[in-house]
């Protein structure tokens, strides 16, 4: 079949099967990462979660079918590429990457530790890169792969009055690149896009969500009047995971109820 022949019409959900592909999904032991695994896992991929809280894996694996737990710290560049060689070394192939391990905690502009700032950008930032690189090497070898990045919706717009520097300069900069990465390895088959979540269950989103005045907040500023539910990131998270998405590149999926429309 040639590069401009489309494909036979099949049943729509053949497009978002993932039966046979191995995925890696970076802070699976709670929260998004916990739910990415699972539906990765029964949309038919062999997952690996990787996560700090060995303990939270180890339960995660007892409840989803197969799935490989690795103790990781994702700022550990030696952690990073123990994981993709465990991987390697288990499945033979990496065919989809979720980078969704991430920090942040408010804090005024004026007075957040330098410290701080640089371990939010480490955790958000660079370990994206480094997993992305060291994954993408095996996926631009077998000319195929899907790289999902966890960005954020103020990656897109400024958080304030919730006060977050290091973590929307963090975001933005994952935005750009996943971008970047994209344009890149597109030709040699390795699509790099993101999402952009809004407000969701999370233990980083729970001080926010659980807390009335601010669960009032929320509501007001978020034109859908609530905040996520957790199943509503399954669809952007398989679109981009499988063939539904092939001609996509670069792009970064707003998941959240509207806020940033506004």
């Amino acid at each position: 079949m040639s590069a401009t022949e489309a494909r036979p019409v099949a049943s729509p959900s053949e497009l978002f099967e993932l039966d046979g592909r191995v995925a890696i999904v970076t802070g699976a032991s709670s929260g998004l990462g916990d739910r990415f695994a699972r539906v990765l896992s029964a949309a038919g991929a062999q997952v690996v979660g990787a996560a700090r809280r060995a303990d939270r894996l180890e339960r995660l694996a007892g409840e989803v079918e197969g799935l490989a737990p690795v103790t990781c710290d994702v700022t550990v560049d030696a952690d990073l590429e123990r994981l993709v060689a465990f991987t390697l070394e288990r499945f033979g192939r990496i065919d989809v990457l979720v980078n969704n391990a991430g920090a942040g905690r408010a804090h005024p502009a004026e007075s957040e530790p330098p410290e701080h700032f640089r371990g939010v950008v480490d955790i958000n930032l660079n370990a994206v890169f480094v997993l992305s690189q060291l994954a993408g090497r095996a996926m631009l070898e077998a000319g195929s792969g899907s790289i999902i990045n966890i960005a954020s919706m103020y990656g897109l717009v400024a958080s304030a009055p919730v006060m977050q520097a290091s973590y929307c300069a963090s975001k933005g900069a994952v935005v750009n690149l996943t971008r970047e990465l994209a344009a890149q390895w597109a030709r040699r088959g390795v699509r790099v896009n993101a999402i952009a979540p809004g407000f969701f269950p999370s233990e980083m989103a729970a001080d926010m969500i659980e807390d009335e005045q601010s669960a009032k907040f929320l509501r007001r500023n978020t034109p859908i009047g609530r905040t996520g539910l957790a199943h509503e990131l399954d669809g952007a998270l398989l679109f981009l995971a499988s063939d539904a998405s092939t001609y996509m590149v670069g792009q970064t999926l707003a998941v959240d109820g509207g806020w940033t429309a506004r």
